[in-house]
């Protein structure tokens, strides 16, 4: 009955603070599966936030295609968020076009999200790609039964909303690839950078060969604006509680860099602004390990359940910096 008691309580809560703090109520037996069912809203949370976005032209970029395939391949289109905000894949298409008109409309899927300044890729052969291609996040990779067919030469990448906002177009020709490519077969077209127009083709170039020619999921070799992207570091979990059961006691955050070169300081702040934790400074971060924060402040005293915002500014010996945010929640009975 009590479990049942919970349960109700908690798919009637909004996730707040407030509704945090009630559910901590519940017994130690049933923590883990409450945590769990935390995570699970956050994440049906975020899924609904995606698709009530109004989208905007520029939301959603070309980044990066494969247009000419090794034999018996098939084509590649990687698409970059250009948002703060998650956007459902439900809202997007990729478009034929025909002497400047719209043809044909192709569902890109029909659930899941692209997350901020996130990549997915689109192909009929998802085989194919990851067998060429070193593709780092396979869960990024959608497979579609039928999507525009890309001519060698030269054609149109152009994504839509459902009702045929243009959100980006990409007019390519094979003369984009680099001079010194003797074949251009297997090598896809990387954009270097999402601040410059889609249509410049100097913003245009091929895969490196030190990547394998194409950069599907990730980071484009080609590119030259970030230090680092948001999916490069993560969470082991949003949702942490740190009283020494065993369970959920540290909030992990993991992070696999291609630049191994940056240094980083790391603070926890509180959701007034006020800086609670320096987990790091100065630190040389390397290509990639673990980060840890076990609740404790600068003090050594237990922090307060509630929301927390980690941040992390990197840099690296040229003077160059970003910055990287996460909000978290820390919960306890």
């Amino acid at each position: 009955m009590q479990i049942i008691i919970h349960i109700r309580l908690l798919m009637k809560c909004k996730i707040n603070k407030f509704c945090l703090n009630t559910l901590m109520f519940f017994n130690k037996k049933y923590k883990q599966l409450f945590l769990l069912l935390i995570s699970a809203m956050l994440m049906s949370a975020t899924e609904v936030l995606a698709q009530s976005n109004a989208l905007q032209r520029g939301d959603i970029l070309v980044s990066e295609i494969l247009f000419n395939p090794l034999p018996s391949g098939a084509d590649y289109v990687e698409l970059y968020n250009n948002t703060d905000y998650a956007i459902s894949l439900t809202q997007l298409r990729l478009a034929k076009v025909s002497e400047e008109t719209i043809t044909r409309l192709y569902p890109i899927a029909d659930s899941g999200t692209i997350q901020p300044h996130d990549f997915i890729v689109i192909t009929t052969d998802a085989s194919y790609v990851t067998s060429n291609y070193t593709v780092r996040h396979p869960q990024k990779l959608i497979e579609v039964s039928s999507m525009p067919s890309y001519n060698n030469a030269s054609g149109t990448v152009m994504v839509t909303s459902t009702d045929t906002l243009i959100l980006d177009r990409f007019d390519y020709t094979e003369d984009m690839h680099s001079r010194l490519l003797r074949d251009k077969e297997g090598v896809a077209l990387e954009r270097r950078s999402y601040a410059s127009p889609t249509q410049d083709a100097a913003n245009w170039y091929s895969a490196a060969t030190t990547s394998g020619y194409g950069t599907p999921t990730y980071r484009n070799s080609q590119s030259h604006e970030f230090l680092f992207l948001d999916n490069e570091f993560a969470f082991s979990q949003r949702v942490f509680s740190p009283d020494g059961d065993g369970y959920n006691d540290l909030l992990d955050l993991t992070y696999d860099l291609q630049l191994c070169d940056l240094s980083a300081n790391i603070s926890v702040y509180d959701n007034h602004g006020r800086l609670v934790r320096r987990i790091g400074r100065g630190v040389l971060l390397g290509c990639s390990g673990i980060l840890t924060w076990d609740g404790i402040d600068d003090d050594g005293r237990q922090c307060p359940r509630g929301s927390y915002i980690i941040i992390i500014e990197a840099y690296n010996t040229n003077g160059a910096s970003q910055s990287w945010r996460r909000s978290i929640s820390l919960v306890r009975q």
